[in-house]
C-alpha cells in the first residue's frame, strides 16, 4: 500500500493541532508527509459552540475543509477530520463521540473515510450561578488538561459573548464571575476543539487507524485501495430460531476507480445472530 503513497506530500485541514494525532500514522504506515496549510480557517465550516452552523452534514463537512486545503496548497491530496457529539445510536442513555477522517487523492480519483465511535468522552455542558459550581464542574470534565468554553446563554449564542479555550483557574475564576455579575449566570461546555481535548484527541487517531484499515483493503480487479462497503443488507438469522435480525447479513463492495462490485455475505464473520438480538426471542 505505501506504494501508492510514499514520500508524498497530503495536505492535513486542521487549524486546531490535529496533525498531532493524525500526522504519525500517516507517516508510519504510509510514508506520507503531512502538511498544515497557513492561512485555512477550518471554523467557516462550523464550531462546536454553533455560533457558525455547519453546512450539511459532518462528511459534507470534512470534504469541504479537504477541497479548501486542496486549493490553498496546489497539492492532490488532502485529509480532513470531523467530530459530531450526542447521544449513542444504539446506546441513547451514555454520549458519544463519532470521528470522521477523510483521505481525499485527486490522482486516484477516489476518496475514503476512516471512522471511530466511542463513549469514552467529556462532553458536557451546564448553567451555573456560583463560582463554587462552576469550578465542581470543571474538575468533572478534567479541566485544566481540557479546556472550557463560557458564555452567558446558551439559548442566544449570536448575542452571547463567547470565551474559548479557558485553561487556567484564574482565567475561569474572573470569566466566571464577570459573568455571574452580569448577567446572573454562566454557561460553561467542554471546549470540544482538538487542540483542548485529549480525550477526543484519541478518538480522531482511532479513526486514522480505522482509514488506514480502510485504504489496506485492495480492489481484486485493479488494486486500488479502498475497497469497502458501500451497502448493507440486514437480516443475520437467529441461531436460535432462525429469525431475520437487524443485523448485517450481507454487504455490497465497491471500486471507486474501476467499479468492480462483490457481494460479501457476514461481514462480521458470524453467520448467525446471538438470540439477544432476535426480536422473536428477545421481544
Amino acid at each position: 500500500m505505501q506504494a501508492w503513497f510514499h514520500q508524498k506530500s497530503g495536505v492535513l485541514a486542521t487549524m486546531h493541532r490535529k496533525e498531532q494525532a493524525i500526522a504519525p500514522i500517516l507517516k508510519h504506515h504510509l510514508g506520507i508527509e503531512v502538511v498544515v496549510p497557513l492561512g485555512l480557517n477550518t471554523d467557516e465550516f462550523g464550531t462546536f459552540t454553533r455560533d457558525i452552523k455547519r453546512p450539511g452534514d459532518q462528511l459534507n463537512a470534512a470534504q469541504l475543509k479537504a477541497e479548501k486545503a486542496l486549493a490553498l496548497t496546489g497539492l492532490t491530496l488532502a485529509f480532513a477530520s470531523e467530530g459530531s457529539f450526542g447521544p449513542h445510536p444504539s446506546l441513547p442513555l451514555l454520549i458519544s463521540d463519532h470521528e470522521i477522517v477523510l483521505m481525499r487523492d485527486r490522482d486516484q480519483g477516489i476518496e475514503v473515510i476512516g471512522q471511530a465511535l466511542s463513549t469514552t468522552t467529556n462532553y458536557g455542558h451546564q448553567y451555573v450561578t456560583t463560582l463554587e459550581a462552576a469550578l465542581a464542574f470543571a474538575q468533572k470534565i478534567g479541566f485544566s488538561d481540557h479546556g472550557l468554553v463560557a458564555m452567558s446563554d446558551a439559548e442566544q449564542i449570536q448575542s452571547s459573548q463567547i470565551f474559548k479555550g479557558v485553561t487556567r483557574e484564574s482565567e475561569l475564576v474572573e470569566i466566571v464571575t464577570w459573568l455571574l455579575k452580569k448577567f446572573g449566570q454562566a454557561y460553561l461546555e467542554t471546549d470540544m476543539r482538538a487542540m483542548h481535548n485529549p480525550t477526543r484527541m484519541k478518538v480522531i487517531a482511532e479513526a486514522t487507524q480505522n482509514l488506514i484499515h480502510n485504504l489496506s483493503q485492495r480492489c481484486p480487479q485493479c488494486g486500488c485501495p479502498g475497497y469497502t462497503a458501500v451497502e448493507h443488507k440486514t437480516g443475520l438469522p437467529c441461531a436460535l430460531c432462525g429469525f431475520p435480525t437487524d443485523l448485517k447479513l450481507a454487504s455490497t463492495h465497491r471500486c471507486q476507480k474501476c467499479d468492480f462490485s462483490q457481494l460479501m455475505y457476514f461481514p462480521n464473520g458470524q453467520e448467525f445472530a446471538d438470540p439477544a438480538q432476535c426480536l422473536y426471542c428477545n421481544p
